[in-house]
């Protein structure tokens, strides 16, 4: 009796299982329609850590200093630190991005954060303002000099400090 019981609910299992799998393969109706290139709004852009992707402009530390001052302060304090957001320097999180390149994307995609954040929104900064304020959290992380200008050729040589030598070497070999 019990074996049989078992039977049934295995073979009801199998059963439900099979049925849902055939659900899956039903027909659409031709409902809806792909993405026109337009509403993708660049999503197919990455920029790599060899920066073959990024846009012309350049940028200082000191040209990102005020950038930071009018556009990033309010979340992440004065100076990088204190903010109610993350700390960007002095123990912050700048120094564990491998690449600098990473940071920038970051930047450009993410900030200045505007609320409500409902749907797709294209970014906020200039290519130019992106590579100063770049500059700017490298400068107070140590990791640049204050006039460094950072563009699309320099940035990609810029050796973060978490950078391992393993990666760095296997990065060297393409």
């Amino acid at each position: 009796m019990r074996q049989t019981c078992r039977q049934s609910w295995m073979t009801l299992a199998i059963a439900l299982a099979s049925a849902s799998l055939a659900l899956a393969q039903m027909p659409t109706y031709n409902l809806g329609r792909p993405p026109a290139a337009h509403e993708l709004g660049g999503t197919e852009l990455a920029v790599s850590t060899r920066g073959d992707e990024l846009p012309p402009g350049s940028g200082t530390a000191r040209q990102g200093a005020a950038i930071y001052v009018a556009k990033c302060q309010m979340c992440h304090g004065r100076e990088g630190a204190g903010g109610p957001y993350n700390r960007l320097v002095g123990g912050g999180r700048i120094p564990d991005f491998p690449f600098a390149t990473t940071l920038w994307d970051f930047i450009n995609r993410a900030m200045p954060r505007q609320l409500p954040d409902i749907g797709r929104r294209g970014p906020s900064l200039t290519p130019d303002e992106v590579y100063s304020l770049t500059a700017y959290l490298l400068f107070k992380n140590n990791v640049v000099k204050e006039d460094d200008a950072l563009d699309r050729r320099t940035l990609p040589r810029v050796k973060m400090p978490s950078l391992s030598p393993q990666l760095e070497r296997a990065l060297a070999v393409r």
